[in-house]
């Protein structure tokens, strides 16, 4: 199944605050529903997988979650923490673009607000960049300084706790760990599935850094550095996979806004 940027899928009067128009968000602000604002990076994918894949993944998943529940997808925030070599292959790549830690902090405050000034009271920051995670605490706190009338849930990790059993069906050749999933098996089985002519299925390989230790050096040596920017197995991706990591990532997403944003809601009303 193909999955995209389309408001027809969502339970009204949700949808993507981008394609709404404002007296269509004040509905929406105004009857409560929740936003969410996910935070995700312009950053190298591989040769097989485009640059926005940190932003294109979070917003499918808030999509998929938009057909359960009513929530506001906003517009990501398209630009992240400083690549990291071991986790995104660094900044040397083309194309990526990255922000300073007190300029994203700034930014995701600032967008909050907006949202905030918009009428929005429950929100939710999605986040799909590995380097973003430690910094978006600071700008939620920021955001809701001096607001006892909002609630932000932030979902930094956006993994459910996933089982053994689960990781060994998921990643059947093994599972290596969250940071070397940078452009291999989970992203690119999502894609497969949200976006699949973006994917560049004769570019798929597999590679590595010729070492990946379990500390960083700066600046960072070249063998941290894998040539193609894949930093595992993405040949062992699928959209069979993707459809399974889709489902067990918008669960927990969805589990979250329920948990955090809806039932303290419905409980107030009660």
């Amino acid at each position: 199944m193909t999955r995209g940027f389309s408001q027809s899928a969502a339970i009204e009067p949700g949808g993507l605050l981008g394609e709404m128009t404002w007296t269509e968000v004040k509905r929406a602000a105004g009857m409560d529903v929740p936003v969410i604002l996910g935070v995700g990076a312009t950053e190298q994918h591989g040769p097989h997988l485009p640059l926005g894949t940190d932003c294109l993944i979070p917003v499918g998943v808030a999509l998929e979650v938009s057909s359960r529940i009513p929530v506001v997808v906003a517009p990501p925030i398209p630009y992240g923490a400083r690549s990291r070599p071991l986790s995104g292959g660094g900044e040397g790549f083309p194309g990526t673009v990255s922000l300073r830690a007190t300029t994203l902090i700034a930014t995701i405050q600032e967008v909050l607000q907006g949202l905030m000034r918009s009428g929005f009271k429950r929100l939710c920051v999605q986040n799909w960049h590995y380097e973003n995670a430690g910094l978006l605490w600071e700008a939620c706190d920021l955001a809701a300084e001096g607001r006892d009338d909002v609630r932000i849930l932030l979902v930094e990790d956006p993994m459910p706790a996933f089982t053994e059993k689960e990781l060994g069906d998921l990643f059947p050749t093994g599972f290596e760990g969250w940071d070397v999933e940078h452009a291999s098996v989970m992203e690119t089985s999502l894609m497969y599935v949200l976006y699949p002519r973006l994917v560049r299925q004769d570019r798929v390989a597999d590679d590595r850094a010729q070492r990946h230790p379990r500390w960083d050096v700066v600046p960072p040596p070249a063998e941290f550095i894998p040539t193609s920017g894949v930093l595992s197995r993405p040949t062992g991706a699928s959209a069979e996979l993707g459809e399974r990591f889709l489902e067990r990532i918008a669960d927990h997403l969805q589990e979250a806004i329920e948990t955090e944003l809806i039932e303290p809601a419905s409980r107030a009303e009660g």
